[in-house]
This record gives C-alpha cells, sequence and structure tokens, in this order.
C-alpha cells in the first residue's frame, strides 16, 4: 500500500509578504499535482526552502534553514533570492538537489518532479479554486508586479528579481475575485514598488466586468475597491499620481491607509541613496493628504546609519519625523549588502553610533504613536478579528496591517469569530497597541 501513499513536501518560507506569495503559488501547484505537506522535515520525501537573500542577516538565516533542512531530511531543494547567488549556497551546502531563483515556479516544480514524481490520483488532485494560502483565510497578499525599475543604492533586488514586470489588469482582478469569493475580507496589494504599476506595459487595457481598463495604480484601486472588501495598499513611493486614491480613502472606497517607505527624512541621505520621487515636498502633500481624509493612517520606514549619515542628518530626519506625525513606523540600523552600490558611496556610520541613533529615533517616533493612538480613544472603529483566545479577541482597525503594526485587543459580551469585522468602542491606549469593547450585535 506504501506506494499509493501521496509523496510528502516539507515547505520552509522566508522573508518578506512578496516572497509568501511565491511560496502560496508553489504550494497551490504542489496541491494541485498530488503533493501533500509535510509538518516535519523529518516526514518528507522532499523539503523546498524559500530564502531571502536581501540582506546578510538574512542570507544568514536562509542558510541556517537550509542547513537545518538537509540535517533534518537531507534532500533539498533551494528557490527564492538568495537562489541568485548558487554559489554561495553550493559553497555553504553542496549537498542541495536543486537551486532556483525568486519567481521561476516551473523550475520548483521540475526540481521537486525529478527528485520525487508526483503520483497522479483524481481525489487527491483536488485542490480548492482559490489556491492554498499561507496567511489566515480572512486575509490575503494581492502580488500585482514583479522587480523594480528603481535603483535605490542600498537596495538589489533589481539584480535578485529583475526590472518591473506588471501583471495585466484582468489577471490581477480575477485572481482577486476567486480570493473574496473564497471568504477574503481584506486584499494587501503588494509589490516592490505598487505606485509604478503598469509602466512597463503601457497601461495596457485589459478587459474586466466588461470595461476595458488601463494597468494603472489609480485605475487598478478603484477596480479593487469595487469588490466590496478591504482594499490595504503597501509600498506605494509617493509619486503624484498617488493624490488620486486619497478620495477614494476618504469616500470609504479604499481602506485610509498607504504604506510609503520613506527612508530618510535628510534631502542629502536621499540623494546618496538615489530614491525616488520628489521627496523635498512630501511633508506638504501629507498635509493635503489629511486634509481630504483625516483619518488616514500613514506608515512608513526608515534606515538610520547609512554611509556618511552625520549628526546633523539624522537631526533632519528625527525634524521630518515630528512634523510628518506618521502613525506607523519601522526602523532598521543600515546592515551592508554584497553587490549594493551604498556600500562604497561614504564611510560606513560605527555600530555604536547606529544602535544610538536607532534608540533615540524609536523614542521619537513612540512618543509620536503615544499622542495619534490616544486621539482615537472614545472612538467606534470597524475591528478585523484575527485571534480569539479565552474569551478575549484580537483585531487591527483599518489603520493596522497584519504583522507589522500595532493591535487592537478587543472584549465583548458574545462570542467573536476569526474574520468577522466587529465595531469597537476605543477605551485606552498605550504606545502601540489600542483596547476596546465591542458594541452592538
Amino acid at each position: 500500500m506504501n506506494d499509493l501513499r501521496a509523496p510528502k513536501v516539507g515547505f520552509v518560507s522566508l522573508g518578506c509578504p512578496k516572497a509568501l506569495v511565491d511560496s502560496e503559488r508553489i504550494v497551490t501547484r504542489l496541491r494541485a499535482e498530488g503533493y501533500e505537506l509535510a509538518r516535519e522535515h523529518a516526514g518528507a520525501d522532499v523539503v523546498v526552502v524559500n530564502t531571502c537573500g536581501f540582506l546578510d542577516s538574512a542570507k544568514a538565516e536562509s542558510l541556517d534553514a537550509i542547513g537545518a533542512a538537509l540535517t533534518e531530511n537531507g534532500r533539498v531543494i533551494v528557490t527564492g533570492c538568495l537562489g541568485a547567488e548558487p554559489d554561495e549556497i553550493r559553497a555553504a551546502h553542496p549537498k542541495v538537489l536543486a537551486i532556483t531563483g525568486p519567481q521561476q515556479y516551473e523550475a520548483v516544480m521540475a526540481a521537486v518532479h525529478e527528485a520525487v514524481p508526483p503520483k497522479h490520483d483524481p481525489f487527491l488532485d483536488l485542490v480548492p479554486e482559490q489556491g492554498i494560502k499561507l496567511t489566515p483565510r480572512h486575509y490575503s497578499y494581492l502580488k500585482i508586479s514583479e522587480g523594480c525599475n528603481n535603483r535605490c543604492s542600498f537596495c538589489i533586488i533589481p539584480r535578485l528579481r529583475g526590472d518591473l514586470v506588471s501583471r495585466p489588469l484582468a489577471d490581477v482582478m480575477r485572481e482577486a475575485e476567486r480570493l473574496v469569493k473564497a471568504g477574503v475580507k481584506e486584499l494587501l496589494v503588494i509589490s516592490q514598488d505598487t505606485s509604478a504599476y503598469g509602466v512597463d506595459i503601457k497601461y495596457a487595457a485589459s478587459e474586466w466586468r466588461g470595461r476595458e481598463i488601463p494597468a494603472r495604480f489609480v485605475e487598478l484601486a478603484a477596480a479593487l475597491a469595487e469588490l466590496g472588501v478591504w482594499v490595504r495598499l503597501h509600498y506605494v513611493y509617493p509619486y503624484p499620481h498617488v493624490d488620486a486614491v486619497i478620495p477614494l480613502m476618504a469616500e470609504g472606497r479604499l481602506l485610509p491607509y498607504l504604506d510609503i517607505p520613506f527612508q530618510h527624512g535628510s534631502p542629502t541621505v536621499l540623494k546618496r541613496m538615489k530614491r525616488p520621487a520628489a521627496q523635498e515636498k512630501t511633508l506638504a502633500r501629507i498635509s493635503r493628504w489629511r486634509e481630504i481624509c483625516p483619518d488616514l493612517t500613514l506608515r512608513s520606514t526608515f534606515i538610520v546609519g547609512f554611509p556618511g549619515e552625520t549628526e546633523e542628518e539624522f537631526s533632519e530626519l528625527i525634524a521630518f519625523l515630528d512634523e510628518a506625525e506618521l502613525d506607523r513606523v519601522g526602523c532598521f540600523q543600515y546592515e551592508p549588502v554584497r553587490g549594493a552600490a551604498a556600500n562604497d558611496i561614504a564611510l560606513p556610520v560605527p555600530d555604536e553610533v547606529k544602535t544610538d541613533r536607532y534608540r533615540r529615533f524609536m523614542q521619537a517616533q513612540q512618543a509620536i504613536s503615544a499622542k495619534k493612538l490616544k486621539k482615537k480613544v472614545g472612538r467606534r472603529e470597524p475591528v478585523i478579528i484575527d485571534k480569539v483566545e479565552n474569551g478575549r479577541a484580537i483585531g487591527r482597525t483599518r489603520g493596522d496591517a497584519p504583522e507589522i503594526d500595532g493591535a487592537i485587543h478587543v472584549s465583548a459580551h458574545r462570542p467573536l469569530k476569526i474574520g468577522e469585522i466587529a465595531t469597537v468602542k476605543i477605551e485606552r491606549a498605550d504606545a502601540y497597541d489600542l483596547y476596546g469593547t465591542v458594541v452592538g450585535f
């Protein structure tokens, strides 16, 4: 009977949400062909490790994961961003079966087929129409493009993933519709540069719901708004045309949320970073956005300790932070990335200085976050429930993305379900989280 057993594949997914979408696509293909997913490496016929290769620390984590899979299983296929550097992987782990780069789905499947041929069985080959998801079923990442046309000096993503390749709008919308039909209540739109969507295909139109719609950022956002679910926009560069989505947020058609990776607040540092868009006008545009949509939540990420960063430039960053009053902020200490132009721009900032600036940055932002959240106390907000335990729930407001932002701790006089959207009265706040009680039924 053993030869009738479905082949099992172990799977490790590392890195960003974009890599997670790649993993979901591979897993969907595997399940569609009758493979089962193994809970432990030891029980699998082969293990696939989807790696991250952006930072040296991420590379180290990926190499460790490959090593652990080899130790526990011995049969390992490597894919993802680190797969773009096969020599480095082979040097550390010469026994891996195959190595493929990011988005090379066919090559991954070919490697799995060679290692463990599929056993076709009509009862095993069934797969949900929406595919296999690695996120909870009530929210899903929606990748609209691959690669990036920007050449930021600290980033090697274009070398790993190539230039921008946008998906046709109709393809994106069909996937979004399938996800919503399967019960997804929140779509998180992602790419390397979401606001550049369609530029590579000259905004070519495609047919959706009986009309031709250009593959352009604003038109895509408006189409997604028709699906009746939460739509959250991530990795949006502040190009001028982004202004056009703010009214859609004010009207309640899109979540009033923008994830914009500003990276710094000093014009001279931004110039060394080779960041796109007119950063010097950013504060004025943020002010206009908030006039149009007062509930707008702005999230961003910043880098401290970029090569050559002076104390004066760091002070400019803190001043930007104080004036912008961003709602949600992440901060990273600069880490050299092999092959990135930034490494040779200027002398590195000493580690102890980077650590001190990181501490001062987070201290400044914590005060801003606490002030912003305190203003929400007394309001009633729709909250999507992510977790329920022992009669208490944890959810997110419209201003919070999963994993990266804060949460709201919810109490209720009735059982709450994961994925439901409840109205919650906010009763108190701390530096990062909110606390409240469900009102109504």
